[in-house]
């Protein structure tokens, strides 16, 4: 079964990535076919995973606000689930590695993700640049503020670029839980385990100007409750 899901993965991958990068070189990108492209390659990724995603909350997201959307992060296939579960024009914060990836990296940064570079200071401000842009033209930006998978399942610690973003910019926090994928892959995994159960649970958006700058350890640590909340004990 990994061969299979793996080579379909791929597959997918390229059906969307390809045609995207041709467009990009002729500048004829439009975030509404990205939008659908990304929906279809979401969509069937779950249905190859034989993914049963259930999602909670979503009425506390009006459809028309613009968020800096942050999760907990257990799995690759935390990706196609956001992308299914939210109804709403999203794009990730990822890794600059992941933009190295040939074809996909291009087509990645041609709809409109974000790539951040930790180890380059200016070129992680622009990068905050660009996701203050698409936010302000309605986007919402997705980042999992551990800043990787976690091998465990076990929340890790915060980074604060997310909030920092969000602070500078007045965006709501929209925390999110995501319970099941690591089930379905483990961080670092290969093999698929198809047919789990997954749910993804909405919670209250967060009002970073309740806070500010000052009061920033404060706002992280009521995002971090909110994403807990619905994790197994252990793993909070």
């Amino acid at each position: 079964m990994t061969l299979w899901h793996l080579s379909r993965a791929i597959v997918e991958t390229a059906r969307i990535s390809i045609p995207t990068v041709a467009e990009s070189a002729v500048g004829r990108v439009s975030s509404d076919v990205c939008d659908r492209r990304l929906d279809a390659w979401s969509r069937r990724l779950l249905e190859q995973a034989q993914i049963d995603l259930s999602v909670h909350g979503l009425e506390r997201a009006p459809a028309d606000e613009a968020f800096v959307v942050m999760s907990n992060h257990q799995s690759l296939y935390d990706i196609p689930v956001v992308f299914q579960a939210l109804e709403r024009r999203v794009r990730m914060v990822a890794k600059e590695e992941l933009f190295r990836v040939p074809v996909w990296g291009r087509a990645m940064r041609a709809s409109g993700f974000v790539d951040v570079d930790r180890k380059n200071r200016e070129r992680a401000i622009q990068s905050l640049a660009r996701a203050k842009t698409a936010l302000a033209r309605g986007t919402s930006i997705w980042i999992a503020p551990e800043g990787t998978r976690s091998a465990t399942g076990t929340l890790l610690p915060f980074k604060k670029g997310g909030f920092h973003l969000a602070l500078d910019t007045g965006a709501r926090i929209l925390p999110i839980t995501i319970v099941g994928t690591r089930d379905v892959l483990l961080a670092r995994g290969w093999t698929v385990h198809p047919g789990g159960p997954v749910q993804l649970h909405v919670h209250a958006p967060v009002d970073p100007t309740e806070y500010g700058m000052e009061q920033k350890e404060r706002l992280i640590a009521a995002v971090r409750e909110r994403i807990a909340s619905m994790l197994p004990p252990a793993l909070r």
